[in-house]
C-alpha cells in the first residue's frame, strides 16, 4: 500500500514501468558478480518512470531461479534495495520463485516493477519545439543493453569476462562491463518540478537514434553532434573489435550518453549548470531542428561520427 496524499501530492497521475537487466546477467552468474544487478533492475525501471515527468514512489521485484542460492538472492536484493535508494523510492515487496527444469541450476532472471506520480499538467514531453537544446548526460558504461553483442564480440575475440580489459591496464572485462546502470533520479527531478526540461530520452535499447524520437513532435528531427563528447574506451573497443558500424553502435548501446535532455536554447548553459552541481557528467550534444515536412515523423541524426568514434 501507498499514500500518494502523505507523498505530498495534491492531484497526481500515476506513472508505471517494467523491465529487466537482460543478458547481462549471464555475466553476473558466470562470474559471481551480483551485488550491482539489482541497481541495473531498478535504474532501468525508475529512469524511464522519470522521462514522463514522474517521482518513482515505490518498486517491487521478481527473482526466479531454478535452485535457490540464499546467498546469491541476498546480494541480488542488497542491490535492488540500494538502487532503491539511489532512486528515492520504497521497496514494498517482491516474489522469489524457485522453479528447477525452468531454469538451470545457477541461472536467475529479474524483472522489476515501480509506479510513479506527477502533479497534473507536468508530464512530459511538454512544449519541445525547433530551437531547444539537448544536453547529454553522461552514462556510467555499457549499462544493461547491448550485452548479447557484448558477449559475442568477447567470445569472438578469444577473451573471458576475466581477461585484462584490452582498454584498461589494471581492470578485468567483467569489472567495467559490470559497472551499474547510473540513475538520474535526484539531480533531475528538481529541475522537472522547477520546469526546467521539456523531454528527456533515457538511452537504452534502440540507443541514440531511437530513443530520442519518442519525445519529439512530428515535423522535427534531433541533431546530435558525436565529437561533443569522447566515446568511452570500452565502447571504442567493442567498435573495434567487433568491426561495429558507426550506426548500429548508435543503435545498440548508449555510446557514453545514459540520459539525453531537451531544454530552452537560453536556459541550457544554467541546467547543465545544476546538473553538474548535483554531480552529473553533461555535455551540450545537439539541437532539434524542424523537416521542411511538418507531418514527417522526428528522427536522430547523427553528426562527426566518422572522425570522433574511429
Amino acid at each position: 500500500m501507498f499514500d500518494l496524499k502523505a507523498a505530498g501530492f495534491s492531484d497526481p497521475i500515476l506513472v508505471s514501468s517494467t523491465d529487466g537487466v537482460g543478458t547481462k546477467l549471464k555475466i553476473a552468474i558466470e562470474t559471481g558478480r551480483h551485488d550491482g544487478v539489482g541497481i541495473d533492475l531498478v535504474a532501468m525501471v525508475v529512469n524511464d518512470i522519470l522521462v514522463q515527468g514522474a517521482e518513482p514512489l515505490f518498486f517491487l521485484d521478481y527473482f526466479a531461479t531454478g535452485k535457490l542460492e540464499v546467498e546469491v538472492a541476498k546480494r541480488v536484493v542488497a542491490g535492488i534495495a540500494e538502487g532503491c535508494r539511489q532512486a528515492g523510492c520504497a521497496l514494498i515487496g517482491g516474489e522469489t520463485a524457485e522453479m528447477p527444469g525452468m531454469y538451470a541450476a545457477k541461472d536467475y532472471d529479474l524483472a522489476g516493477f515501480a509506479v510513479g506520480a506527477a502533479e497534473r499538467g507536468r508530464l512530459l514531453p511538454l512544449d519541445v519545439k525547433p530551437g531547444d537544446a539537448l544536453l547529454g548526460l553522461a552514462s556510467s558504461g555499457v549499462h544493461s543493453n547491448g550485452f548479447s553483442l557484448v558477449r559475442k564480440v568477447i567470445a569472438d575475440n578469444g577473451l573471458d569476462f576475466d581477461s585484462p580489459a584490452p582498454f584498461s591496464t589494471d581492470k578485468p572485462l567483467a569489472e567495467i562491463l559490470m559497472q551499474p546502470t547510473r540513475i538520474y533520479i535526484k539531480s533531475c527531478l528538481p529541475l522537472v518540478r522547477d520546469g526546467q526540461i521539456k523531454a528527456m530520452a533515457h538511452i537504452t535499447g534502440g540507443g541514440l537514434t531511437e530513443n530520442i524520437p519518442r519525445v519529439l513532435p512530428d515535423g522535427t528531427r534531433a541533431v546530435i553532434d558525436a565529437a561533443a563528447w569522447d566515446l568511452p574506451p570500452v565502447f571504442k573497443w567493442l567498435k573495434a573489435a567487433g568491426r561495429i558500424s558507426d550506426a548500429e553502435m548508435a543503435r545498440a548501446f548508449n555510446c557514453g550518453i545514459g540520459l539525453v535532455l531537451a531544454v530552452d536554447a537560453a536556459q541550457a548553459e544554467a541546467v547543465a549548470a545544476r546538473l553538474r552541481a548535483a554531480g552529473e557528467i553533461v555535455h551540450r550534444i545537439g539541437h532539434i531542428e524542424a523537416l521542411d515536412d511538418v507531418a514527417a515523423e522526428p528522427f536522430t541524426a547523427m553528426t562527426n561520427m566518422a572522425g570522433a568514434w574511429n
